[in-house]
């Protein structure tokens, strides 16, 4: 069965297995302790912070390994933060930051710090103009992963490091979804990463911080790992994790199958939207991962997509509101303003057989199609709904495919009000997509709706189908949603 979703978990790396299997019987013991089976373990602690420190571009000394890259990233900002508090209480991050980055500045603010949260593009790509303007005497810390792990853009990490460093403030670099493929560049001074994300075992964490950064580690500390993450060390699981990495950088491994995996995946971004009618491909074009791609389909629950992909023999992730347990749009789409219904994430480990993407290629079609046709948009008239900028008296028989009592027209001028309350989306989208039919050019359509989701959808939906979003206004429940027809 072909796994797609190398960036929640790659796959154990042979050689990972190896040296798991070899550490649990000479890496047993304690690493501080002075008798010879101590020593030994030590010697393989040393030995794995080297191959590490390498693979990130660091110094050994400037690597601790932490039980998870959740706490890597945790440690990091809080120590980071807490030397510099009589600089500043104020953090800068990017608006599509891992949840990890996010859940460790409402801990900041909720102490008393400050946090600004910088705006993407519609790739996800943060500009470093805007981290220029948004520096100021009491930025404590700046944090910017270096791709994104829901959509594979790259951030300018290289020009963001240069003005932190001539604004005097460190910078966060979070690395789990960019280690794999290489070091990190530019001159940051705090750098996070997880081993399940590059083949190693889980439960470990890498934290860089170079010489030279203030940092004050937080909470209990004891004399393990600089003082840093306290606590007895997973020596097998670090053990492996380091020759993993070691591994994948070894002579032009990661170079070559970074290239293979990105014809791979340049393979997926142009067939999908020929291949599926009202796909949007998101993420950046050119700066981005070699092994993911993302793409939304209109008219189409997210959840019931990835049962379906999954029952023909396919593991893929979603960042759609329809697969969260929170209900909530995904955080990155919704600051990038990308429609999230029907949202695949691929993200392919090393070793991808083109011809499991070529499968892949041939499945989802089908699959889309019958999801589609489930939430009441009939395969014959699909392209009558969804090809608005075609509409007018011919589209009308679409629209009446609806069933009695969904939608009631308003006697205003302005046009028809759909009411979707208690819809979750596609659906209140695949009722404006009728509705938007039967209303003259210039017309509107209001769509009420609860769904969360809807806020993010419907704009996104009228970019997609060239249409006017008038905006939202408060309603007795949810939210009214204006659309005008422009063609």
């Amino acid at each position: 069965m072909p796994y797609f979703d190398a960036a929640s978990a790659a796959p154990l790396h042979p050689v990972a297995r190896e040296a798991l299997l070899a550490s649990l019987d000479e890496g047993w013991a304690d690493p501080a302790r002075l008798y010879r089976e101590g020593r030994r373990a030590r010697l393989l602690l040393d030995a794995a912070r080297e191959a590490a420190a390498e693979a990130v571009g660091c110094r050994p000394d400037e690597v601790v390994f932490t039980p998870s890259g959740t706490q890597a990233v945790h440690s990091g900002v809080s120590g980071a933060l807490a030397a510099r508090r009589r600089v500043g209480r104020r953090l800068l991050h990017s608006a599509v930051e891992h949840s990890s980055v996010l859940h460790a500045a409402e801990v900041h603010t909720a102490s008393g710090g400050s946090c600004t949260e910088l705006a993407v593009d519609r790739t996800g790509r943060v500009a470093a103009g805007d981290v220029a303007a948004a520096l100021s005497p009491d930025t404590a810390l700046v944090c910017l992963q270096s791709a994104n792990h829901e959509v594979g853009t790259e951030q300018p990490v290289e020009e963001v490091a240069a003005l932190c460093q001539e604004a005097g403030v460190p910078l966060l670099v979070d690395a789990a979804q960019s280690l794999p493929w290489g070091p990190v560049p530019g001159g940051w001074s705090l750098l996070a990463a997880s081993a399940h994300k590059w083949g190693g075992p889980p439960g470990v964490g890498l934290l860089a911080v170079r010489k030279g950064t203030r940092f004050a580690p937080q909470g209990p500390r004891d004399e393990r790992e600089a003082g840093r993450s306290p606590g007895f060390e997973n020596l097998p699981a670090i053990v492996a994790a380091a020759a993993s990495l070691r591994a994948l950088r070894a002579g032009q491994e990661a170079a070559t199958e970074a290239a293979r995996l990105r014809k791979l995946v340049d393979r997926i971004r142009t067939r999908v939207p020929e291949l599926v009618p009202d796909v949007e491909v998101v993420g950046h074009p050119v700066h981005r991962l070699p092994h993911l791609v993302t793409f939304s389909c209109l008219y189409v629950d997210g959840e019931a997509l990835l049962h379906e992909l999954d029952r023909a023999g396919f593991s893929v992730s979603s960042g759609s509101s329809c697969t969260s347990s929170t209900l909530t749009p995904s955080h990155v789409l919704r600051a990038m303003g990308v429609l999230s219904e029907g949202n695949v994430r691929v993200s392919l480990p090393y070793g991808t057989d083109g011809a499991e993407v070529d499968r892949f290629l041939e499945v989802l079609p089908a699959v889309v199609r019958s999801v589609r046709e489930r939430l009441g948009v009939p395969a014959a008239g699909r392209e009558t709904v969804a090809a608005t900028a075609g509409g007018g008296p011919e589209a009308a028989p679409a629209a009446a495919a609806e069933e009695p009592g969904e939608r009631a027209a308003s006697a205003e001028p302005a046009g028809l009000v759909v009411d979707s309350l208690g819809k979750r989306c596609p659906l209140p989208v695949i009722e404006l997509a009728k509705a938007i039919l039967e209303v003259p050019v210039g017309g509107t359509v209001t769509v009420l709706a609860d769904d969360e989701a809807a806020r993010l959808d419907i704009p996104a939906w009228c970019a997609m189908r060239e249409q006017e979003y008038a905006g939202e206004r408060p309603a007795e429940r949810g939210a009214a949603y204006v659309v005008r027809r422009r063609a």
